[in-house]
């Protein structure tokens, strides 16, 4: 039988099996995440751009001797790793394990088409009755046309994965072939249990070594009472920085009145006409009050809005009751019967939140360009709900390239409910059979007022970013308004990409900014100017790689996860720091209750949140070993505030100055000797 290698054995032959190198921060993370596991303690481990934190966490994955999820934030980062980093991985660890470790990818139910529906178990927007068993065959409209290629699809796909269907189809197509957990009959009721694309996944990662999933799943799992991850002993959480928001979204939600209309019709035929009709009329009252709320948020529920939240609960629970089932429904009436279930029960559970409002959750309504008044509920924190229901449980890495807020630990640790580091580092043997010695104690008072052990670790960074790149912060010009560019910022701006030849990703704090600093870039500058919303954001970045005279300008979704190595990207241009809107009514919340708790709202929520983004955005310059470059930003608050230090704190440590001719003179020889050649198309991920 063949002895178990080390880490770093292993580490070694999947480097040597990719034909790369040994880097020493990925050793120290590989040993730091194999040791967290061995003592049942958690680990926050920061690994800059360029260390290779995948295969660092990978390789104590595959070691662990019971199965381990990896969940992520972003598409981008999941697809890396299941499709090259594990496939690598497995190949070379299969010599030096004497055995052929096993990965899967696991998703929520409603990513997976249904095989049942797409048979004809429940109608569609496009059918003529409930029970129709297809859109028309020759449909006319835009959705119909949208739901008959994602049926065709379905029926000849081997995973039903949404992400396989390409091009891919509006959430409303793929509502009409697929189902939520609370609509699913479940495999034993279901016709076509046996072919289900969900039970059929879960069956594979219920198998695995390695369960690749994403932050909401893990969310779900964690917090809901119905487990849909398969048992496992430890989680690992890439992107990390995401988490926190990503749970929060899990636990958040919404009402409209087009919701309680779609609950309405969905229970029609299933559910007592009185009832029915009932929840209509109230509904009715809910779009008329509603429309007369000031929009933002509702520090204390308005009476007649709480009245009828409270006649909408009751109007909902109403027509449930009325939704009967029984062991001689046939599996198309069950479907029907479920999914109108599930839309009644979201109305009543979040009319029931919204009308009995707890101190620890926040509500707002938004007005959307779409969708209209939108009556919105979240938690305060999350930071409890992970304390209790994910680090009580497992063992838990936190990972990512900016996990450090102010140069420390502290602020993430606390985010998710973890108080101060320790420094015990006994070994703790995992239970053979059974749920972790951890889980045993969940839910008991002593179990949620017990310390969690955990430390956190930075790795650094195999680049020198204090010879690569340079931080300008442009402290001469006037803070920014909310309104676009001040003359002397576009000044600044054009003077700063006319030095870098082009080759300038603008990060930008709306899209509405963007837009008005690209339209003027082109015209006083030569350069061509992509602006993202012209063309989809891998086109745009497909065509910024290409040309290294090009700029491209965008906010959110360029700020992370966009990587562009070479001579591409010499300059990243951020307008202003990223706080989050002074309006914002859960940053806003969030910041009261940390005032009220003796702390620094300010400091605690709105810096914090800046400093991450701030982070993120400026690790876009930097994204091999001979890459050279400039972060500028047009913020002068990074220099002149009280705060400031605390955010640069936050950053790669490139190169400072606020002198603009520094910077300039640095661009300058960067286009002088630099190439225009690419070097390759872009990726996403760090």
């Amino acid at each position: 039988m063949p002895t178990t290698p080390s880490v770093r054995e292993l580490l070694e032959a999947a480097v040597g099996d990719i034909g790369g190198v040994e880097r020493p921060g990925q050793l120290e993370m590989a040993d730091a995440v194999a040791a967290a596991f061995s003592c049942r303690e958690h680990l926050l481990v920061q690994a800059g751009t360029g260390t290779g934190k995948s295969l660092a966490y990978l390789v104590p994955a595959l070691l662990h001797r019971r199965p381990v999820v990896v969940a992520t934030a972003t598409l981008g980062l999941q697809a890396q790793l299941v499709r090259r980093d594990l496939p690598r991985l497995v190949d070379a660890a299969t010599a030096v394990l004497g055995r052929r470790p096993s990965f899967a990818i696991l998703k929520g139910r409603n990513n997976y088409a249904c095989l049942h529906r797409i048979g004809g178990g429940a109608g569609t927007e496009e059918g003529d009755g409930l029970f129709d068993v297809a859109a028309a065959q020759t449909p006319t409209s835009p959705l119909g046309k949208e739901v008959l290629r994602a049926r065709q699809w379905a029926e000849e796909t081997d995973t039903g994965d949404r992400d396989d269907l390409v091009p891919g189809v509006s959430d409303r197509a793929w509502a009409q072939i697929s189902v939520s957990s609370r609509e699913c009959l479940g495999a034993t009721r279901c016709p076509q249990g046996e072919q289900c694309f969900t039970e059929r996944a879960r069956y594979t990662a219920a198998e695995a070594d390695v369960v690749v999933t994403n932050h909401a799943l893990l969310a779900i799992d964690a917090l809901e009472n119905i487990p849909v991850l398969p048992d496992h002993d430890a989680v690992i959480v890439d992107e990390a920085h995401e988490l926190v928001d990503r749970v929060a979204a899990v636990a958040t939600a919404e009402l409209t009145a087009t919701l309680v209309e779609r609950a309405a019709r969905a229970a029609t035929k299933v559910a007592d006409t009185r009832a029915v009709d009932i929840l209509n009329g109230v509904g009715d009252g809910f779009a008329a009050t509603l429309a007369a709320v000031e929009p933002g948020a509702l520090t204390t529920m308005p009476a007649l809005l709480g009245a009828e939240l409270a006649a909408l609960r009751d109007a909902a629970r109403g027509v449930l009751t009325s939704i009967s089932t029984s062991k001689d429904d046939a599996p198309e009436v069950l479907l029907a019967k479920r999914i109108a279930r599930a839309g009644v029960e979201e109305i009543m559970e979040t009319a029931a939140r919204l009308a009995n409002l707890s101190e620890y959750d926040v509500a707002w309504l938004d007005v959307e360009e779409r969708r209209g008044r939108v009556l919105r509920v979240a938690p305060l924190s999350v930071a409890g709900l992970l304390r209790a229901s994910l680090f009580a449980n497992r063992t838990v890495v936190l990972t990512s390239a900016t996990l450090t807020v102010g140069g420390t630990f502290e602020h993430t640790a606390r985010s998710v409910g973890l108080g101060p580091p320790t420094d015990d580092r006994t070994p703790i043997e995992p239970a053979v059979e059974g749920p972790p010695a951890a889980e045993a104690d969940a839910g008991t008072d002593e179990a949620e007022d017990a310390p969690l052990r955990w430390h956190g670790l930075d790795v650094g960074s195999p680049f020198d970013y204090g010879r690569q790149g340079i931080l300008y912060v442009a402290e001469h010009l006037p803070a920014p308004g909310r309104d676009g560019l001040a003359p002397g910022a576009l000044d600044e701006l054009a003077a700063l990409i006319e030095t870098a030849g082009g080759r300038t990703l603008g990060l930008f704090s709306s899209r509405r900014v963007a837009e008005l600093t690209a339209a003027e870039m082109r015209e006083r500058l030569a350069f061509p100017v992509l602006c993202q919303g012209e063309d989809t954001l891998a086109a745009l970045i497909t065509a910024f790689t290409e040309d290294p005279a090009a700029c491209l300008f965008g906010t959110l979704s360029l700020w992370q996860g966009i990587d562009v190595p070479g001579s591409s990207c010499n300059l990243v241009v951020i307008d202003r720091l990223p706080f989050p809107r002074p309006d914002d009514p859960l940053a806003t919340a969030r910041a009261r209750a940390a005032d009220r708790a003796g702390g620094n709202g300010f400091m605690a929520v709105y810096a914090a949140h800046a400093a991450v983004r701030l982070a993120q955005g400026s690790g876009r310059l930097i994204r091999s070993g001979t890459d050279r470059g400039v972060v500028a930003v047009l913020d002068p608050r990074l220099a002149t505030a009280r705060y400031g230090r605390f955010l640069r704190a936050s950053l790669p440590p490139f190169w400072y100055t606020t002198d603009p001719t520094v910077a300039r003179s640095a661009l300058g020889r960067l286009a002088a000797t630099e190439t225009l050649a690419t070097t390759g198309p872009a990726t996403t991920g760090d």
